[in-house]
């Protein structure tokens, strides 16, 4: 898990798509499931929970799309607050620089559960009006995954909006695909609207009553 987390970081912040995971080495994924056709990405766009998804760690939850081909696809849940946390509780057993630790000494946030992999890999979704040299953009947003962001953050000269969010969700060869094809999800174009409202409850509403079905 651990040797992921560091592949993760560089393919997003180095602009390397998914196809250069093969993510069943790292995840374990589920050995029977419905498989479906890569037919287009879904990189981009919100993945909405519909309401057949029983799976309770989807349930109601709006994913932000990171990577997707045929080979699989990466995306955050952006829904589901864990709570406040002392970012340097979570980095106490990091190699961090002093000088970012003291910017991070007295920093409390929300931090998003992003999903049931890489739990202590941390990630920010971000507004696009910031950006540094380990920064991916997207249409809608943008991202970043490095200690300089979350100290930019914590002294107010960070993007003007953030979730910072611990794990990631996955899929394997078809998976997503076939989630799709059995009405599991839903696609929604991502707007800041959606992304940062600050009632977590209302994103999915937002997102669903904006969603469309893939053809």
């Amino acid at each position: 898990m651990k040797r992921f987390l560091v592949m993760l970081i560089f393919i997003i912040n180095f602009n390397y798509s998914a196809h250069s995971i093969d993510l069943p080495k790292y995840y374990q994924f589920p050995e029977n499931y419905f498989k479906g056709e890569f037919q287009e990405t879904t990189k981009g766009f919100f993945l909405v929970a519909s309401q057949t998804k029983k799976d309770p760690r989807f349930k109601n939850t709006v994913v932000v799309m990171l990577e997707h081909d045929k080979k699989g696809a990466i995306g955050v849940v952006i829904n589901k607050p864990l709570g406040k946390v002392k970012m340097l509780s979570l980095l106490k057993n990091t190699n961090i620089k002093d000088a970012v630790k003291k910017k991070l000494k007295d920093f409390e946030t929300l931090v998003y559960s992003g999903g049931p992999l890489d739990l202590n890999k941390i990630l920010i979704i971000h507004s696009k009006d910031y950006k540094n040299e380990n920064t991916k953009v997207y249409k809608n947003f943008s991202f970043t995954s490095d200690f300089k962001t979350l100290a930019d953050i914590a002294e107010k000269k960070g993007p003007k909006n953030s979730l910072i969010i611990l794990g990631v969700s996955a899929w394997t060869v078809g998976q997503l695909e076939g989630e799709i094809d059995k009405g599991s999800w839903n696609l929604s174009e991502i707007s800041q609207d959606i992304l940062f409202q600050e009632n977590n409850k209302k994103k999915h509403i937002m997102a669903t009553e904006t969603s469309f079905l893939r053809l």
